[in-house]
C-alpha cells in the first residue's frame, strides 16, 4: 500500500507542468537551418531563444533543437532532437503558432558566416539539392578539444614573390602583378610539362597574400596537395598556409579548419572538401586539373569543385585560376564565353619543355614480331632499355590487377560469372578465377559456346605487366603504384615503375622514358568524355618525363591517326579542347547546354516525369536501360549523418545519390550476355537537356517534383543529378 501511494505521489509530481522558460529580452527568435536532408523540408525554422542562451545563440553557431512534435495550447511538445545552425536572430516570427525553444547551444564557435551560408544555398539550388546536404559537406564534425585551444595571431603579409618560371608564359608576369595589386583576373592556365607547376601555384598564392587577401587552391588528391604544400613552405615558410586533407585525421583537420575560420591563416591548399573553406578576405580561388573525376563530389547534391569555385569568385569578388597540363572542354567554354582569359606558353617554350613523343599504331603492331609474342612492341622495349641506362622508366597501364578480364582461349568468348554474369579475372599467375562484381570464386569454368576450359587474357593489368617486365629486365627493380599502394616519388636510379593512371609517382630528376600502354582501352569507353579523359591521363604521365633535349622519350601504344593521340604528339591540349567544344556545340551537348539525369525503376522515373513541370524547350532523351545498382557491402539503412531516427534514415537513403563506387560500376558494367536482370533490378535513365541560362529552372523543377514525391510518403527511389559526368 505504501509503495502504491509513493508511486502515485511520484506520478503526480512528474505530471506537474514545467514552468515555461523566460525568453531573451532582445531578438527572442532564432531562425535555424535544421539538419534534415529532405527536399520537402528544405527551409528555415523559427525557434524561441531562452534568456540563458541570449548571448550564445548567435548566427553561425551550432545548436540542438526539437523538430516535429505538435502544438499544445501555448507550447509545442514532442519531436526528436536534431542538430541545426542559427542563421539569424529576429524580433518576431512570422509563424502564428507556438515556437519550440532551442534546447542547447552545442558550441559558441561561429562556424557558418553569412557569405558561406549564401554560397551553400546557391550550391543547393544549382544542383537540385538541399541546404542541409551542402552544409554537411561544408562543415567538418566538431571536436571540443580543438575548439578549446586559443587562436594564434596571424602573421604579417609576405612580400611580393619573384615571377620565376612564370616568365615562360604569355601574360604570366601580368597575372602575378594583378593578384598582388588586388585585381580579379579570371584565367585558364595551361601549364608546361615538367616539375615546376607546384612552385608556380605557390607563387600565385603568395602574390595574393602579399596584397592582404586570402587564397584557396583545390587539387584532386593528397599526393598533389603535398607537392604544393612543400612548395609553399619553401616560398613562405611555416605558419602562413594550411593543408586540408582527410589524411590529417578528423580532429587535426577540424583544428586546421578553425584556424582558417578564425582568420589565423588566409592560405589554404586541399582536396575536394576544401572548396568550402571559409577563407577570410578571399582574393584567389584556384583549381588544378579540373577534368579529374575526383573533383566531383559523390555525396548529394554532388557539386563539382570548378562550379563551386566559379560561384565563390563571383560572390566574393575573387580572382579565378584553373590550371593543368591539359585543358578541359569546360575550361575551354569559359574562355569561349569571354568569362576567362587563356594563359599559356609560346610554342618554342612548349617544344623546349616537352619530351619526344613516338607512337605505335595497329599497322606497326601487325608487322612487329615482338608485339605478337610479348606484351610490348619493339619500339617500347628499345625505349625502355635506353631509358634505364640513365634513370627510371614509367609504364602506364590503364587497368589494375593481374588479368582483370579473361576470355576463352579457343573462341575468345568473354568469361562470365555464373551467378551474376560479371567479368571473370585472374588474381595471379596461378590464382583462381574471381568475379569483379560479386567476388565469387569460379571453379571448373567452361566456355558456354565451345566448351573450352582454357583462358586467355583479354585485358592485362598492372601486376601482370610488372611480372612480364621483371622477366625481361631481370637485373632492374620493378616498382608498382596503384590503388593498393600509391607511391609519392621514386629515386633517380634505373628502375621500372608500373602505375595505373593517376597513381604515377614523381621521379626526382624526371623519368628517362615513359611507355603508355593499351591506349585503345581508354579510348574505347562508351562515354562522351573518353577522348578528353584519355588525353588528360597521357599528358599527366608524359609531363613527368625529361625534356627531349635531355633524352626524354614517350612511346604511345595507340592508333596515331586518332585525334587525342595527335594532340599528344603535338602537345596541343588547347586545340583538342577547342575542337571538342565546337563539336559539342553543334550537337547541343555539355558544357554548351545543361543536363540532368533521372535514374530509377521505370515506374518511379515515369512518376517523377509526370509530376515535374519542365521548362519550355526541354529535350527529353530516353529512357534507356541503366545497369542495376550493385549490392553495397554495408546496409543502406546506415545513416549518412549521425543523430537520425530510423524513419529519417530510411527517407534519406531513398533520396541519396549513388556513391562514386556505385557510379563506377554502373559505367563499367556491360550487358549480361543476354541474361535479363530480374524485374525488380531494372533501372532506366532519362536525360533532360536545356539551353544555356535555363539550368536553374530545370534544377528547381526537379527539386519541386522530388519534394512532392517525398511528401506523398515512402516510394521507390529516383536519383536526380545535375550536370552528370557520364552521359554515354
Amino acid at each position: 500500500m505504501e509503495i502504491a501511494v509513493a508511486a502515485a505521489r511520484k506520478a503526480a509530481k512528474k505530471a506537474k507542468p514545467k514552468k515555461a522558460p523566460v525568453l531573451a529580452a532582445e531578438l527572442p527568435v532564432a531562425r535555424v537551418a535544421v539538419d534534415k536532408g529532405l527536399s520537402h523540408l528544405d527551409q528555415f525554422y523559427d525557434y524561441a531563444v531562452p534568456e540563458t542562451m541570449a548571448d550564445t545563440a548567435k548566427p553561425g553557431v551550432r545548436v540542438r533543437v526539437r523538430f516535429g512534435g505538435h502544438a499544445s495550447g501555448d507550447r509545442r511538445r514532442g519531436g526528436g532532437l536534431v542538430d541545426g545552425i542559427v542563421v539569424d536572430r529576429l524580433a518576431a516570427s512570422d509563424y502564428s503558432g507556438p515556437l519550440a525553444r532551442i534546447e542547447r547551444v552545442l558550441s559558441p564557435e561561429p562556424v557558418l558566416p553569412a557569405r558561406m551560408l549564401d554560397l551553400a544555398r546557391a550550391v543547393a539550388d544549382r544542383y537540385a539539392g538541399t541546404l542541409a546536404d551542402v552544409l554537411s559537406l561544408a562543415l567538418p564534425p566538431r571536436h571540443t578539444r580543438a575548439e578549446a585551444e586559443p587562436a594564434a595571431d596571424p602573421l604579417p603579409d609576405p612580400p611580393v614573390p619573384a615571377p620565376a618560371t612564370w616568365v615562360r608564359y604569355t601574360g604570366g608576369e601580368a597575372l602575378l602583378a594583378a593578384l598582388a595589386d588586388g585585381g580579379v583576373p579570371r584565367t585558364v592556365w595551361t601549364a608546361l610539362p615538367g616539375p615546376d607547376w607546384p612552385d608556380e601555384v605557390a607563387r600565385a598564392m603568395a602574390a595574393t597574400l602579399s596584397g592582404g587577401r586570402g587564397a584557396l587552391v583545390v587539387l584532386p588528391d593528397g599526393k598533389l596537395v603535398a607537392r604544393v604544400d612543400e612548395a609553399l613552405e619553401r616560398l613562405l615558410g611555416r605558419g602562413r598556409h594550411i593543408a586540408l586533407t582527410a589524411d590529417a585525421g578528423p580532429e587535426e583537420r577540424y583544428r586546421r579548419w578553425l584556424a582558417v575560420s578564425r582568420g589565423t591563416v588566409k592560405a589554404v591548399v586541399g582536396t575536394r572538401a576544401a572548396m568550402f573553406a571559409p577563407v577570410a578576405d578571399l582574393g584567389l580561388v584556384a583549381l588544378w586539373d579540373d577534368g579529374d573525376s575526383a573533383h566531383s563530389e559523390p555525396r548529394a547534391p554532388q557539386p563539382h569543385v570548378r562550379e563551386v569555385l566559379v560561384m565563390r569568385a563571383l560572390r566574393e569578388q575573387a580572382a579565378f585560376l584553373v590550371g593543368g597540363h591539359t585543358a578541359s572542354v569546360d575550361a575551354a567554354q569559359l574562355v569561349r564565353s569571354g568569362w576567362a582569359q587563356p594563359v599559356d606558353a609560346p610554342r618554342a617554350e612548349v617544344r623546349a619543355a616537352a619530351p619526344l613523343i613516338r607512337t605505335v599504331g595497329d599497322f606497326d603492331l601487325a608487322r612487329d614480331e615482338a608485339a605478337r609474342t610479348a606484351r610490348l612492341p619493339s619500339m617500347a622495349w628499345d625505349a625502355a632499355r635506353r631509358g634505364l641506362e640513365s634513370g627510371p622508366v614509367l609504364v602506364q597501364v590503364p587497368r589494375r590487377g593481374y588479368v582483370p578480364h579473361a576470355a576463352c582461349q579457343r573462341c575468345r568468348t568473354a568469361a562470365r560469372c555464373e551467378s551474376c554474369a560479371g567479368p571473370l579475372g585472374l588474381t595471379g599467375s596461378e590464382g583462381a578465377l574471381l568475379c569483379a562484381w560479386c567476388g565469387r570464386h569460379e571453379v571448373g569454368w567452361r566456355c558456354p559456346l565451345c566448351g573450352g576450359g582454357r583462358l586467355r587474357a583479354s585485358v592485362v593489368g598492372a601486376r601482370r605487366t610488372a611480372e612480364e617486365l621483371g622477366r625481361a629486365f631481370p637485373r632492374v627493380p620493378v616498382r608498382t603504384s596503384g590503388r593498393d599502394a600509391v607511391l609519392a616519388s621514386v629515386p633517380d636510379v634505373p628502375a621500372l615503375v608500373v602505375a595505373t593512371p593517376g597513381a604515377e609517382p614523381v621521379a626526382a630528376e624526371g623519368y628517362a622514358a615513359a611507355l603508355l600502354l593499351d591506349g585503345w582501352l581508354l579510348l574505347s569507353r562508351p562515354d562522351l568524355r573518353a577522348g578528353e579523359e584519355a588525353l588528360r591521363r597521357w599528358l599527366a604521365a608524359a609531363s613527368l618525363v625529361r625534356p627531349a633535349s635531355s633524352g626524354g622519350t614517350v612511346v604511345m601504344v595507340g592508333e596515331p591517326t586518332l585525334r587525342p593521340v595527335q594532340a599528344l604528339v603535338r602537345w596541343d591540349p588547347q586545340g583538342f579542347a577547342r575542337t571538342e567544344l565546337e563539336e559539342r556545340a553543334e550537337l547541343g551537348f555539355p558544357p554548351v547546354s545543361r543536363m540532368a539525369s533521372v535514374t530509377g525503376s521505370p515506374a518511379a522515373v515515369a512518376d517523377l516525369l509526370a509530376m515535374v513541370r519542365l521548362p519550355d524547350g526541354t529535350d527529353v532523351l530516353g529512357p534507356v536501360t541503366a545497369p542495376p545498382l550493385p549490392v553495397r557491402p554495408t546496409p543502406q539503412a546506415e545513416p549518412r549523418r549521425p543523430g537520425k531516427s530510423a524513419a529519417a534514415r530510411a527517407a534519406i537513403d531513398r533520396s541519396a545519390a549513388p556513391t562514386a563506387a556505385d557510379l563506377a560500376l554502373w559505367n563499367e558494367r556491360p550487358p549480361a550476355d543476354g541474361r535479363a536482370a530480374p524485374p525488380e533490378d531494372r533501372r532506366e535513365r532519362v536525360l533532360l537537356r536545356v539551353s544555356p541560362g535555363r539550368g536553374a529552372e530545370l534544377a528547381a523543377a526537379l527539386k519541386a517534383a522530388q519534394a512532392q514525391r517525398m511528401a506523398r510518403g515512402p516510394g521507390e527511389p529516383v536519383w536526380v543529378r545535375m550536370d552528370p559526368l557520364d552521359i554515354g
